[in-house]
């Protein structure tokens, strides 16, 4: 059975940072692509970043240049470190491999 549970998320002020986690596990993690998405209050869930089996990233534009995704195969984690927290990267953050989701961690950033 695949689970991921993200952890990492809080509260911070604009131009703050955080990390996230997805610890995966009931997969060969290191054969997925992993990837995060967020979905703030009242929108549609959205594309934030990919990091594949190569090791090969994508960003969303909106992230671009302050987020960095990341994996540690021996650990079966996904992290994502974000700097120059804005109030619009508010949201759930949710991990994601195939069709299996986390539950998400919260991130709020206040202005």
């Amino acid at each position: 059975q695949v689970q991921l549970v993200e952890s990492g998320g809080g509260s911070v002020q604009a131009g703050g940072s955080l990390k996230l986690s997805c610890a995966a596990s009931g997969l060969t993690f290191s054969w997925h692509d992993m990837s995060w998405y967020r979905q703030a209050p009242g929108k549609e869930r959205e594309f934030v970043s990919t990091i594949r089996r190569d090791g090969t990233t994508s960003y969303a534009d909106s992230v671009k240049d302050r987020f960095t995704i990341s994996r540690d195969n021996a650990k079966n984690t996904l992290y994502l470190e974000m700097k120059g927290l804005k109030p619009e990267d508010t949201a759930m953050y949710y991990c994601n491999t195939w069709d299996y989701w986390g539950r998400g961690t919260q991130v709020t950033v206040s202005s």
